[in-house]
């Protein structure tokens, strides 16, 4: 990736660590949304068949989708990106699904555009399938609010920066790039 400067800091993570994190956040959620959906309804079972893993499996797989899919809401909406300014994919080696732009934006926009898959794919259906005492729900969204670890990780080190600060974000690697001042302010 050709980067107009030298950028004034680099955001990245550590993917064992983000995989860690995935794994203790999912479960800790799990355990919270089975219990409050035993406590709400009166009743605590857990009883796994074939249909209720098929289902989870659908509302996993679907919330990936949806969660880089947000970022990409993100990035319209508060970005200002046009289609043509938007990659997503599969990262084969690193396992791992991404939405991101090739426009730079500023921190305050960034940070927005990191969390909206949190609140949107994670937290909001965790509370729909505590309510519904869906077990197949909790588990999928237990499972993508841990999958936002990454986006923490990325937010809780870009609260560090101005928010007036300028982000270029990599299209290849899960790492952001940080310029104090307009990193295009020079070019041609």
């Amino acid at each position: 990736m050709k980067l107009p400067r030298d950028p004034d800091r680099l955001i990245t993570i550590d993917m064992k660590k983000a995989q860690i994190s995935l794994l203790v956040l999912s479960l800790i959620a799990i355990a919270i949304g089975f219990l409050l959906a035993g406590i709400i309804h009166s009743e605590f079972t857990i009883h796994i068949t074939f249909k209720k893993f098929l289902l989870f499996l659908v509302y996993y797989f679907v919330g990936i989708i949806l969660h880089e899919f947000f970022h990409l809401l993100g990035f319209i909406l508060w970005g200002k990106c046009r289609w043509s300014d938007l990659v997503f994919g599969i990262n084969k080696e690193l396992g791992i699904a991404y939405a991101g732009t090739k426009k730079t934006l500023r921190n305050h926009t960034m940070k927005k555009a990191l969390l909206l898959p949190f609140w949107l794919t994670g937290l909001l259906p965790f509370i729909v399938g505590i309510y519904l005492n869906d077990g197949p729900l909790i588990v999928a969204s237990a499972f993508l609010i841990g999958g936002a670890a990454g986006d923490f990780a990325m937010y809780k080190q870009l609260r560090e920066v101005s928010d007036d600060a300028y982000i270029i974000d990599d299209l290849q690697l899960p790492q952001l790039y940080v310029y104090d001042d307009d990193p295009h302010q020079n070019e041609t």
